[in-house]
């Protein structure tokens, strides 16, 4: 029995030694795996400072593509509006000549190659869209009408038979075509103005009225100011009168032929160039 007992107490005391080992091995192993899971958060959390850090100079970075984008944008932008001085009498955007250049393709190639100048062009390309605009086939331009470019300003000259009756500054019922299309050019952009210049013959007149070619070459040039006013509704501002009586002849007054050519009435329209072409496109 004695014997029996002893062999118990070595069996409890080698149990206990066991437990105690796997116990103590646990325990080593737990605090392996709290060092390696601090380890991992320590890792962790730099490589989240890292990644913040690599984001924020992403956005930096898109920040400033952005900025040059809308800048390069702006830069394009500024470019095709840039005003380029053309022959020292007027200014033109890239956009402009782009829609200058779109005008001329339309225009009589043996036209287009004699022009060698971007003024040449320009000048061209408008007289092209007022004609354009102005034109009726009743009209003959070698003898009633002609429209023609002076350092961009563009003259359109009627003749005496189309506006007056000989000696009169009362204007004729024929008139009103073309006085309306030259009204709905002014009236269709604010920064068009017209000067209108009356030009008598050589002969000479004196009536109670009338004292010589100074009153009648006035008196009509205010008549069709006038009327553009009154009944075309041109803003008053934007148009002067003025006589020129018979000192700008085109021919020589010899000939009755050329007496009549003298006789005329011209009409200048003064364009802001860009939005003059800005004007003519709206039309196409």
């Amino acid at each position: 029995m004695k014997k029996f007992s002893i062999l118990l107490l070595v069996a409890v005391v080698l149990t206990s030694c066991v437990s105690k080992k796997k116990f103590l091995a646990l325990e080593h192993e737990n605090g392996e795996i709290k060092s390696e899971l601090t380890k991992t958060k320590v890792a962790k959390e730099d490589l989240e400072g890292k990644f913040a850090a690599i984001q924020e100079r992403v956005d930096e970075y898109n920040t400033k593509i952005n900025t040059l984008a809308s800048l390069n944008n702006s830069l394009s932008e500024e470019n095709n509006t840039k005003m380029e001085t053309v022959a020292n009498v007027a200014v033109m955007s890239n956009n402009t000549k782009v829609k200058m250049r779109e005008t001329l393709t339309k225009v009589d190639s043996n036209l287009v190659s004699q022009a060698k100048t971007l003024k040449d062009s320009m000048d061209l390309a408008i007289s092209y869209n007022l004609k354009k605009r102005i034109n009726n086939s009743d009209f003959d331009e070698s003898d009633d009408i002609a429209i023609s470019i002076d350092e961009t300003v563009v003259m359109i000259s009627i003749s005496d038979k189309m506006l007056f009756n000989s000696g009169s500054y009362r204007i004729s019922n024929k008139a009103n075509d073309i006085l309306q299309k030259i009204a709905d050019v002014v009236n269709s952009e604010s920064s068009i103005d017209v000067m209108v210049e009356g030009h008598t013959d050589a002969r000479s007149i004196n009536t109670d009225k009338l004292q010589d070619n100074w009153d009648l070459s006035v008196l009509r040039a205010t008549s069709v100011v006038r009327k553009l006013q009154q009944q075309y509704k041109v803003a008053p501002e934007k148009l002067i009168a003025s006589g020129r009586s018979s000192y700008q002849p085109l021919v020589s007054n010899d000939t009755r032929e050329d007496r009549a050519r003298n006789r005329r009435t011209r009409i200048i329209i003064l364009p802001n160039i860009d939005k003059f072409f800005a004007l003519m496109a709206s039309d196409n």
